[in-house]
């Protein structure tokens, strides 16, 4: 359809809620209409009329974005500049690109939207205003719009929207594809960031996380330059405004343990903490929704069923246009994006003006190995957070089979940490030391054996040991020292079976429980030399011994 020559549903208010700042101020000129900060109604219309997408039971907004279902890690860059460049832990997350490929890239980009229509949405990252950055999201689809007016701040007065000036923006244009031969990228999708102009471009990909993921990149590379440690972690508070952090990677049930009855949530996945208290960068959720049901996560499940949610990937019959949560032919990875506003019992601030007396480090391990609780000192909380380890299990990344796979992940969200993960820790420690904050490992994976001969920890034991470190009931208990890992395991906790708390009392025998713990020993060992020349040499030994060097070591 040539949408040059046909009036579109939003075309007469395209304009209303226009910035000064406007598009050829940004290099871009001679375009078809712009379609401005248009509201959730007008953006479903516009949607439906360019046909990308449908509307499905309930009314949600359902999208295919295939060929990508979930981000496209081997083909994101970040170019090497003066102004960022000695910032940048380099490596295999942050792969470095030429300033000159990136302005070719952008001319090229700037030369193909001639005559093309685009969506602006002007928002803010930062809840607490004091860190507030302003924002602008520039797309060809119309969904990708509805998508960041979903997860970023809009502005409580209108009027705010004429001045608007982003610091940061991302163009996301899925019809542009990158000329490797030209461009420099790995192939013809590239997610490409220039920190130093505040500017990232994501083409030939329509996987809404690319956005979102591009502007917490930049967070994580901004925030800590100003004392502020940005966090991927879901966050809570407490009737006595007491806040909570738990860092988890997919599958450890991060999402699912933050979302307390008895708490308030602040975010599900990315939060600063400053010196005046922790507050959510987002105002909206991108869930994951393979095999949700209405009896494991009500909140979620629910938000399946509304009216300006939208559901990636998700198998729906084309006749009646319900969904099936279940059905995984097209991806594991299916998402919902909904606002915040969405979920019962949140923060509406976004942000606490009080430091968390807990944090909490929540790991899958499905060697059976772990204990199920244990409280970390502020070196070791350092050594756990730069380590990031949990298992990948099916269901949580596309690839992975029924044996899941250890992993280590530095700050529980490597591929999106510019700096080096000492950085985050040494901000962390601070935190840590000043608050008098307690850091706690809780492991929601195996007992009684590895996958596959254990079970999994039983979510309602899990939540008893959330709440009981969260309300202090732990503090005062008896405690053992790790044989291994040297942190203190308490050896009693309200409610639960204390035989719970000692794993070696579960396997079949103690020598193949030790064996095994052993080993994944060596495991964190391995993994953590690549960050040993940069770590001071107390956070180094905060880490494991093996057998046979324990006792030289207490």
């Amino acid at each position: 359809m040539d949408f040059k020559r046909t009036v579109t549903p939003a075309e007469s208010s395209a304009e209303l809620s226009a910035s000064e700042f406007t598009l050829d101020r940004q290099g871009f000129d001679h375009l078809g209409r712009v379609y401005w900060n248009l509201g959730v109604a007008q953006l479903y219309e516009e949607s439906l009329f360019r046909n990308e997408g449908v509307l499905v039971e309930g009314g949600p907004f359902r999208v295919d974005t295939r060929p990508h279902t979930a981000r496209a890690a081997q083909d994101k860059f970040l170019v090497e500049e003066p102004s960022s460049r000695d910032h940048v832990w380099w490596g295999e997350y942050n792969r470095p690109f030429s300033e000159a490929k990136f302005d070719t890239v952008v001319q090229r980009l700037r030369a193909f939207l001639q005559g093309r229509d685009l969506f602006v949405q002007d928002c803010f990252v930062g809840a607490d205003p004091r860190y507030r950055i302003p924002i602008r999201i520039i797309t060809e689809k119309a969904w990708h719009s509805l998508f960041a007016r979903n997860m970023f701040i809009r502005p409580s007065d209108p009027a705010e929207l004429k001045t608007h000036r982003p610091k940061f923006t991302v163009i996301s244009i899925p019809s542009f594809k990158a000329d490797p031969a030209i461009d420099g990228t790995r192939s013809e999708t590239g997610i490409l960031l220039h920190l130093g102009q505040g500017l990232a471009v994501v083409c030939n990909s329509l996987y809404g996380g690319e956005i979102k993921k591009s502007v917490f990149t930049y967070l994580n590379y901004v925030l800590p330059l100003s004392g502020v440690l940005s966090m991927h972690c879901s966050a809570n508070v407490g009737s006595e405004g007491d806040p909570a952090l738990l860092f988890g990677l997919s599958g450890t049930g991060k999402t699912t343990l933050s979302a307390d009855p008895d708490r308030r949530l602040i975010g599900d996945d990315e939060h600063g903490w400053s010196d005046h208290g922790v507050f959510n960068f987002e105002a909206g959720c991108y869930a994951k929704v393979i095999r949700l049901s209405a009896e494991s996560e009500p909140e979620i499940y629910s938000c399946t069923k509304r009216y300006g949610t939208i559901l990636e990937n998700v198998v729906y019959d084309p006749h009646s246009r319900l969904v099936d949560l279940d059905d995984a032919s097209l991806t594991e990875n299916t998402r919902a994006s909904y606002p915040l506003s969405f979920i019962p019992k949140t923060v509406e601030e976004g942000y606490v003006s009080a430091h968390p007396p807990n944090v909490v480090f929540l790991t899958c391990d499905a060697s059976g190995v772990l204990p199920p609780i244990a409280r970390l000192s502020p070196e070791q909380a350092m050594y756990h957070f730069i380590s990031g380890y949990t298992s990948k299990i099916a269901g949580t990344e596309v690839g992975i089979g029924a044996e899941p796979k250890a992993t280590f992940s530095a700050c529980f969200g490597a591929p999106f940490m510019v700096h080096h993960p000492i950085v985050y820790a040494r901000l962390l420690k601070e935190r840590l030391q000043k608050h008098g904050a307690r850091c706690w490992l809780i492991n929601t994976g195996w007992t009684g054996g590895p996958f596959g001969i254990g079970r999994r920890i039983p979510i309602r034991h899990t939540r008893q040991m959330l709440a009981a470190a969260l309300t202090g009931q732990i503090d005062r208990v008896p405690y053992r020292q790790d044989r291994l890992f040297r942190f203190e395991v308490p050896t009693t906790c309200p409610g639960l079976p204390e035989e719970i708390l000692d794993p070696s009392h579960s396997w079949s025998t103690e020598e193949e429980y030790w064996k095994r713990y052993d080993t994944l020993a060596g495991r964190y060992i391995e993994n953590f030399k690549r960050f040993a020349d940069t770590c001071p040499p107390e956070v180094v030994q905060a880490g494991p011994v093996r057998l046979g060097d324990e006792v030289s070591t207490r």
